[in-house]
């Protein structure tokens, strides 16, 4: 998931009168720090209030009255980045199509770069390694692949670097930058001045810094492999942050996409079709069997069963009627209906849905990016550092070749090629080893609760269970054949569409065979249907006025049981009693067990009525149990378990399930379910199997893992290399090979991914 980078420094008063709300798209940010200083800089207006969230690039922005737009995006300007108003959305047939992730504009362009890049630094690295491939002139050879590599590949950096300083800032692109133009400076000068420039030379291998060049004008070694490399390789890190970044925002877009894109509106008592966009309130439009309900209103006219489940988790259509609420995106299973319009819009159910998934993404803890976070203090130390070590060469020694290679390889060493490929690498090789067990996880950020993680909360239905409605059981009364109540009740049910009646055919074809057809059928909204079948007066649900005794003991039963139970008779007699309910997935009670070694307490959530949540935890071995649930109510309930002290990991499939899985500490989303809870969870199961679940904690801990141990490594090297450097004890040619190898090593590190089993 993404995460809000939040600067809690305040140097202004907040606004003690009317305030507007704006949100603003920022440009130009390369890491949390970038976002953190802009936030810094909204807040310090007086009464202004903002939070940017680097991954999504925007920033929301609570200001006072006498405070323009126009001034945030000054300010934003100022500081170094681009702000703009996001545009209005155009209407639907207007709307140019969405570029596929793999053909953003943006990441095109910087992987175009990075693929230049490492195909002209590749061979500059290692005619500097192996000197035996150093022929004739070989150093001018690398010059002219360095160059583009340095000046063109590394101009992100060195542009961000540059915007930076104009405003007394420092990050890791500063480094980069400080870095490689160093050493791309000191070779030019040692190439033109120098000794370097002269046919034969050859890269020689010191581990000291020595005076044997004797002056400026003695320099003979060039460092145009570090110059190259270190750009190539931090082009490849970035390049893997952005690729995963170009997901932001997807939870919403599907939350959206899931409402109807047009509706039949009664315009002087005939249906016109309009865009759903131009409803309004009071509006009276048609909903036929099968359409989405464009908006939330109210029923008028007809009755039927909508499915609700994409919103409510609810497993069986509601029955609605006259007066009955309905809402906006639910599925009209039944017949015909007619809804006038009570909300539009913003205030739609869906919409308020949509804002809850953004809401819970801008609230979850900041992203673990520590290099970014300590940059502010590492970088103006690291070259602090290589000025002193100049200084004091240079006072000490008078050799200016001598203080000036000191200096050089101070700022190589601190090079952090390996901070930018520790997080990276190892999420690709993660990632990669996950996608085989059928796990995605979607980036470093989301990686950090499931070390914590002691609380899961199971959606029910399409996690547990499989989400489909089946018959369970047939109760038959006595001196009555069950198959012949199946049967005749099957062939009724088969001409209707209701969930429930095509559970009960598709059982009874499965048990009994073929099915007579039905002639003279009709619905009788709310009580169900009837029919003749074989010259017998069939009927199936509420319309037998005595009920034996016995079928009403089965009846109760099954509902105690958590099923949905329905009468089946004919000639006006109840002859039995068909349970349907939503079935528990084999695996489940499995992947509970699972969960619970992995010291983790689950919790059925769910919103559908309190029987038959019991009855599925006691299936699966749940202990704990949350029904009757709407969606705001998931995320409240994730948020009580939070303030408790827990660390919650949710596991759902429905978009009901989307804004849960964002407020979540970790939120898993099963592959079977539905965009929105898919894109809104950091962790995906593509399998639909629950038992992955515990396998994605377990693998998505190692990852963290493993990570945490290139950042170790990374920041360890450097931070003991730098005396070495600045001592005299590395010239920048081991500094540069010490880089390498810290890069191998955390490449290595993260190769061991691929056996987790």
């Amino acid at each position: 998931m993404t995460s809000t980078t939040t600067a809690q420094t305040r140097i202004a008063e907040p606004a003690t009168g009317p305030t507007a709300e704006v949100e603003l798209l920022i440009g130009g940010m390369t890491c949390a720090s970038c976002a953190a200083r802009v936030e810094r800089k909204l807040s310090r207006m007086d009464g202004v209030t903002a939070a940017v969230n680097y991954a999504t690039e925007k920033a929301k922005v609570t200001y006072p009255e006498g405070v323009r737009v126009a001034d945030l995006i000054a300010v934003v300007e100022k500081t170094g980045y681009t702000a703009a108003e996001p545009a209005p959305p155009e209407p639907e047939p207007d709307r140019e199509p969405r570029p596929p992730a793999g053909r953003d504009p943006e990441l095109a362009a910087l992987r175009e770069r990075l693929l230049v890049s490492v195909l002209l630094a590749a061979p500059v690295v290692v005619l500097a390694m192996v000197p035996a491939l150093q022929f004739d002139n070989w150093q001018w050879l690398s010059l002219t692949l360095a160059a583009p590599v340095v000046v063109w590949g590394g101009l992100p950096f060195h542009r961000a670097a540059w915007t930076n300083a104009r405003h007394g800032a420092a990050t890791m692109d500063t480094l980069v930058s400080v870095g490689t133009l160093a050493a791309f400076g000191w070779s030019l000068w040692a190439l033109f001045f120098g000794h370097a420039g002269m046919a034969g030379m050859h890269e020689t291998f010191r581990f000291t810094v020595s005076r044997a060049d004797g002056g400026m004008g003695g320099a003979s070694s060039v460092y145009l492999e570090v110059a190259s490399g270190v750009v190539a390789l931090i082009l490849l890190g970035r390049y893997l942050e952005a690729r995963s970044k170009r997901r932001a925002g997807a939870a919403l877009r599907a939350l959206l996409e899931l409402g109807a894109k047009d509706v039949a509106v009664l315009r002087a008592g005939r249906e016109v079709r309009v865009p759903v966009a131009s409803l309004a309130v009071g509006d009276r439009f048609v909903v036929r069997p099968g359409e989405k309900i464009a908006t939330d209103g109210t029923v008028v006219e007809g009755a039927s069963a909508v499915d609700a489940s994409m919103l409510t988790g609810e497993s069986v259509p509601v029955d609605v009627g006259v007066g009955d609420a309905v809402t906006g995106a639910t599925v009209n299973a039944g017949g015909r209906l007619v809804v006038e319009a009570g909300r539009v819009g913003a205030d739609t159910q869906l919409a308020r849905m949509a804002r809850l998934v953004e809401d819970a993404q801008n609230g979850k803890a900041e992203v673990q990016r520590l290099a970014d976070r300590i940059s502010a203090v590492f970088v103006p130390v690291v070259i602090l550092i290589a000025l002193g070590t100049f200084g004091v060469w240079l006072g000490v020694t008078g050799d200016t070749a001598a203080a000036f290679t000191a200096a050089v390889a101070v700022l190589i060493i601190a090079c952090p090629c390996a901070l930018g490929l520790a997080t990276p690498t190892a999420l690709m090789v993660g990632t990669g080893r996950g996608a085989q067990l059928g796990i995605l996880i979607k980036g470093p950020e989301v990686l950090e609760s499931t070390r914590r993680v002691d609380t899961v909360v199971l959606d029910k239905t399409g996690t547990v269970t499989t989400g489909r409605m089946s018959l369970q059981e047939v109760y038959a009364a006595d001196g009555t054949d069950r198959d012949e109540v199946l049967r005749l009740a099957g062939a009724l049910e088969h001409a209707s569409e209701h969930p429930v009646a095509r559970a009960i055919a598709a059982g009874a074809e499965e048990r009994v065979g073929a099915l007579p057809a039905a002639d003279h059928f009709e619905n009788v909204p709310g009580r169900g249907v009837r029919g003749r079948v074989e010259g017998r007066e069939v009927a199936v649900g509420r319309l037998f006025d005595v009920v034996p005794e016995e079928l009403a003991a089965a009846r109760s039963r099954a509902e105690q049981e958590g099923r949905t139970a329905v009468l089946a008779g004919w000639d006006g007699v109840a002859r039995g009693v068909l349970a349907v309910a939503d079935t528990v997935k084999e695996s489940s009670p499995e992947a509970v067990r699972a969960l619970r070694a992995l010291g983790l307490r689950p919790v059925l959530l769910t919103g559908d009525n309190r029987a038959v949540a019991d009855a599925v935890a006691r299936a699966t071995g749940i202990d704990e149990v949350i029904a009757e649930v709407l969606p705001e109510d998931k995320v409240d309930v994730v948020r009580r378990l939070q303030r408790e002290g827990g660390t919650v990991a949710m596991v759902g499939d429905g978009v009901n399930d989307a804004a849960a899985l964002a407020a979540a500490d970790l939120g898993l989303a099963m592959g079977t379910g539905s965009d929105a809870a898919i894109e809104a969870g950091d962790l995906t199961l593509v399998r639909g199997d629950l038992r992955v679940a515990a396998d994605a904690i377990r693998l998505s801990r190692r990852t963290l893992a493993t990570i945490k141990g290139n950042l170790v490594w990374a920041f360890g090297y450097n931070v003991a290399a730098l005396p070495l450097a600045a001592a005299g004890l590395l010239n920048p040619m081991i500094a540069g090979a010490a880089m390498a190898f810290s890069s191998v090593f955390v490449v290595t590190n993260s190769l061991r991914l691929r056996t987790f089993r």
